[in-house]
């Protein structure tokens, strides 16, 4: 059985796409994948089982990445093949079935939108691969932590670094629900990244600062050894909900009905809406991160850490 599966540019999606793909491992047992994805979302899928051939989609001129797919595809006999990227190129591919994402945006939880392609209900939670190599270079830090993440890949779905930095003391002071815990901070690489972060990283001196220094299947191996952790909508949320850490996601503009965390234990928490005066932009219009007090995500992140009394 060999499935080519086209996924996505961005983290986020890309991780919410694992769960397909561990369907179709557990439906076709000894399949030979070959993946398709942009360069960011690359370690989404390197340790991923039975993965044949990772095909990275580098962007070129003139769609010129996506010809150079179709020239490998075509040569080669597929079993299956999922496009969640909508392309018509997978009509011109030799396969035995075809499985293609709509494109349009559309009420609901992507996961559920994914699951729409091969008519899978209730949706597939997503997952995250690591090997034992990245559990060990992650093992350095030892001891129960705190995760969060104070980064996105939008300013405006930052929430605000004070409010990070109160909420991680209140948790892992005496008395709170991580008591005696460390903490730990991740983000991306790159100094936009590193920007974001940099107010935390000074408020909380004794954080360990793993920005930019994680590849993907790492931070996963770390992350799946989190307490807890707390983070803005971004790829570093999926990936921590989809390592089975307790995840409490923030947001504000974007839609926590269509990106919310995926994982056996995560929720979301979001800031208040406003009512806009005549004449606001698209951007006015939208939930403010600095609406979401520090008080409500704390609110959220004890009940999430608090065990479900047995009926």
């Amino acid at each position: 059985m060999r499935i080519l599966f086209i996924s996505s540019t961005r983290i986020g999606d890309a991780v919410l796409s694992t769960g397909l793909l561990g369907h179709l491992m557990a439906q076709y047992p000894g399949a030979r994948f070959t993946v398709a994805c942009g360069p960011a979302a690359e370690g989404v899928f390197t340790r991923m089982p039975g993965l044949d051939r990772l095909w990275v989609l580098r962007k070129r001129k003139f769609s010129l990445h996506w010809l150079g797919l179709w020239w490998f595809a075509v040569r080669q006999r597929w079993d299956l093949v999922v496009d969640l990227r909508g392309s018509a190129m997978v009509f011109m591919l030799p396969t035995r079935a075809r499985a293609l994402m709509r494109g349009g945006r559309r009420a609901g939880h992507r996961l559920a939108h994914l699951a729409e392609i091969l008519r899978l209900a209730p949706p597939p939670l997503p997952l995250a691969w690591f090997d034992a190599a990245d559990a060990a270079r992650t093992a350095t830090m030892t001891g129960p932590f705190l995760a969060l993440g104070p980064s996105a890949n939008w300013q405006y779905k930052v929430w605000p670094a004070e409010r990070f930095v109160a909420l991680a003391r209140a948790l892992t002071s005496p008395g709170g629900a991580l008591a005696g815990h460390g903490i730990v901070i991740l983000g991306g690489p790159g100094a936009a990244e590193a920007a974001m972060v940099a107010p935390v990283l000074a408020a909380l001196p004794g954080a360990v600062d793993m920005v930019g220094k994680l590849s993907l299947p790492e931070a996963a191996a770390l992350l799946s050894r989190a307490s807890l952790y707390i983070g803005n909508d971004s790829g570093l949320m999926h990936l921590a909900a989809a390592a089975g850490a307790p995840t409490l996601g923030l947001f504000g503009p974007t839609n926590a009905e269509e990106y919310a965390p995926s994982g056996p234990h995560a929720r979301v928490v979001e800031a208040d809406r406003h009512v806009s005066p005549p004449g606001a932009t698209e951007l006015e219009r939208l939930a403010r991160m600095d609406a979401l007090p520090m008080e409500r995500a704390l609110a959220a992140a004890t009940a999430l850490l608090s065990p479900v009394p047995v009926a």
